[in-house]
């Protein structure tokens, strides 16, 4: 039987989702800890920094009672040339499922085809799926019992802006992106998709009944050497305080972090009465939690 991988959203249904979503919510109400992942082991291979992607899924499997073991690039022989076919084999062969956070979505799938465990994608070039996990969960934490219909983005059509696209083609809402020309999210899933998407030509028409107003950074990890063309770019992207007062009356805003202040946000934004960072920041861990219960759990 062939291991269950989260690269992205396809191959999970909406009950799937919804259910690791809403399990998280649980997992938080009532602070648990397990020692069901007793003796198993979580690898983490990050070739790229992290902050809350790292902490979360080693905290979450030292919650649910498991070990992990990170390794870095230069730890790896696939640093030195060995295939990635042939890691993955060995790996898995030593751990129960892996989190992987890489530049390449193609080489996460080759890992994942040659993986006997479950692997992760903890970020890649084109999909950033844990996030925006995350991220439901924290619209439905602040909206009890609302259904999402609408998604406001602004700036960079990156791999989170991508895995917003791929959640609202299965729970059925409208994201709205207001991005520079040149700067689209991937063009195969813009047509995948295209019913759910709206390449807005303002600001304006993007925020209009937005739930959530979300945003990331201008320059992504290993682009820094582009930052101050970007800054010319993406000059006109950003999300301010009076923004919100464009989007619906409960809207929230999320961001992934780290955020650049004064550039795809203003300097008070995080604290707006309106933002829902820090919280969603924390349901990282949770989300994880949820995660690692439904792909590793008899």
């Amino acid at each position: 039987m062939r291991p269950k991988h989260f690269l992205n959203f396809e191959n999970f249904s909406r009950q799937d989702l919804s259910n690791i979503i809403d399990r998280a919510i649980e997992i938080k109400s009532k602070s648990e800890t397990s020692n069901l992942f007793d003796k198993k082991t979580l690898g983490l291979i990050f070739q790229k920094p992290s902050t809350r992607t790292r902490v979360s899924f080693e905290v979450a499997m030292n919650k649910l009672g498991g070990n992990t073991i990170f390794l870095s690039s230069s730890e790896l022989q696939m640093s030195r040339g060995e295939p990635i076919a042939d890691t993955s084999k060995v790996l898995s062969s030593m751990v129960d499922a892996v989190v992987i956070r890489n530049d390449s979505h193609e080489e996460l799938k080759l890992f994942s085809e040659n993986s006997s465990v479950p692997v992760i994608n903890g970020l890649t070039d084109l999909f950033h799926p844990c996030q925006i996990l995350a991220d439901l969960m924290t619209f439905k934490e602040k909206n009890e019992g609302e259904i999402l219909s609408k998604v406001c983005w602004i700036g960079d059509g990156n791999n989170v802006c991508n895995s917003y696209i791929e959640a609202a083609s299965i729970f059925d809402f409208e994201i709205s992106i207001f991005c520079p020309k040149g700067c689209e999210p991937y063009q195969p899933l813009l047509n995948k998709a295209k019913d759910f998407i709206t390449l807005a030509s303002s600001k304006k028409e993007a925020l209009e009944k937005a739930q959530i107003v979300t945003t990331d950074v201008w320059t992504s990890m290993n682009n820094e050497t582009s930052a101050k063309e970007r800054r010319k770019t993406f000059k006109n992207f950003f999300v301010e305080e009076e923004d919100m007062d464009l989007a619906d009356d409960n809207a929230i805003f999320l961001h992934c972090l780290p955020a650049h202040r004064g550039e795809e946000i203003s300097f008070t934004m995080l604290e707006h009465p309106q933002s829902a960072v820090w919280d969603q920041a924390e349901n990282r861990l949770h989300a994880q939690q949820s995660l690692l219960e439904f792909l590793l759990a008899d």
